[in-house]
C-alpha cells in the first residue's frame, strides 16, 4: 500500500496525482529528495481533526485495548519487497536481516481509509491487527515500538513500506497507536526496534545500532525561525512576512492542506493562503507584521501540526 500514494511500492506511481518516480531496481545510494513532491505525504493527517473520518466506522469489532502484540517468529523475506527502490528522486536500501536498528523519530498511523487494501508485502492491509510500515525495515521483520512519552510499548509486523514524509519513521495500525495512546494527538515521538526472532541467526553487523532524536520527555526546544528565502514577487496575496507550511506540485493536495489547517489558526488573526510560483503550490500562513509575530506563530505551528514552517518574505 505504502500509504498516502497508495502507498505500493511495487505499484506505487500511479496512485495519487502529484506522485513521482515509480520505484526502480538497483538502487544503491541515497540521493536528495525532492521536497515538493515528498510534503505531500500525510499531511492529510497532521492535524488531530483529520482522523475524525480515519478511525473505526462505529464500535471497532475488537477490544482495541486487548490486541495482542505481533509474536516474532522466523519467516522468509519477500521476494520483491526487499528490493532497492525509488520514492520521490530519494533511493532506498532495505535491510536484509533483522536487528541492529534502534530509532527515535515520529510515528503516525493509518485507519480505515487503507483498511482492506493491499501493502507492499501483497498482504491485506489490517488496521486492527499489529502492524506497521518501515522504509527500510526487512519484510516481513517485527520491531518494537515504544512511545517515549508515556513508555507504553507494543511488538507489531513490519509488512510495508512507508512513510515517505520527512520527519516520519513508521507508520502504525490503528490498534497499535491505541495501544500506545496516540490515536487522538495524529502523531508520537516513538522508539523503533528491530527484533530478532528466537532461533533466527543473523549475521553480527560491522556498525552498532543506529539511533538518532531524543526522549520525548525532553523539552522540545523553541521552533527556530529560519533566515528568509529569495523570493519572487508573487501575483497573488500581499506582500508582506509569511510561513511557509507545505509545498505541493498538485492543486488539489494544497488546497486541501490550505482547507484543513485554517481552522487551526483562526486565532491568529493570520489567513491561510496558496502562493503559486512555476509548478509549486505554496501553502503560507501570514502575512505577520514583523518577525517577532511570525516567530511566535512558528511556535504554535509546531506545537499543533509537528511542522517546522519556513519564514519566507513575499
Amino acid at each position: 500500500m505504502m500509504r498516502a500514494c497508495a502507498y505500493g511500492v511495487l505499484a506505487l506511481a500511479a496512485a495519487l496525482p502529484g506522485c513521482a518516480d515509480a520505484p526502480k531496481q538497483g538502487a544503491t545510494r541515497e540521493a536528495a529528495p525532492r521536497p515538493a513532491s515528498a510534503a505531500i505525504l500525510h499531511l492529510r493527517k497532521i492535524a488531530p481533526d483529520y482522523y475524525a473520518d480515519d478511525g473505526p466506522d462505529g464500535a471497532p469489532p475488537v477490544d482495541l485495548a486487548r490486541v495482542a502484540d505481533a509474536i516474532p517468529r522466523p519467516e522468509p523475506l519477500h521476494p520483491t519487497a526487499n528490493d532497492p527502490y525509488t520514492v520521490f528522486g530519494r533511493d532506498y536500501a532495505p535491510m536484509k536481516a533483522p536487528g541492529n536498528y534502534r530509532l527515535q523519530g515520529t510515528a503516525s498511523w493509518y485507519g480505515r481509509k487503507y483498511h482492506g487494501q493491499r501493502t507492499a508485502s501483497g498482504e491485506v492491509y489490517d488496521m486492527y491487527a499489529m502492524s506497521a510500515s518501515h522504509r527500510t525495515l526487512p519484510i516481513p521483520s517485527y520491531a518494537r515500538i515504544t512511545n517515549l512519552a508515556n513508555r507504553a510499548s507494543v511488538v507489531v509486523r513490519i509488512n510495508d513500506r512507508g512513510p515517505f514524509a520527512s520527519g516520519r519513521i513508521t507508520d502504525l495500525s490503528y490498534a497499535a497507536a491505541y495501544r500506545l495512546g496516540f490515536t487522538q494527538s495524529a502523531v508520537a515521538v516513538v522508539e523503533v526496534e528491530s527484533i530478532v526472532p528466537p532461533g533466527e541467526a543473523v549475521a553480527a553487523a560491522a556498525q552498532p545500532p543506529r539511533t538518532a532524536g531524543a526522549p520525548a520527555a525532553a523539552p522540545a526546544p523553541p521552533a527556530a525561525v529560519p533566515e528568509p528565502e529569495p523570493s519572487k514577487p508573487s501575483s497573488s496575496g500581499r506582500s508582506g512576512i509569511y510561513l511557509q507550511l507545505g509545498a505541493f506540485s498538485v492543486p488539489a493536495n494544497a488546497e486541501n492542506f490550505r482547507a484543513r489547517v485554517a481552522r487551526q489558526f483562526e486565532s491568529l488573526g493570520a489567513e491561510v493562503s496558496i502562493e503559486q510560483r512555476g509548478r509549486l503550490h505554496r501553502v503560507q500562513l501570514g502575512p505577520f507584521r514583523d518577525r517577532a509575530a511570525a516567530s511566535a506563530a512558528a511556535e504554535q505551528v509546531r506545537s499543533l501540526l509537528q511542522l517546522k514552517p519556513v519564514l519566507v518574505v513575499r
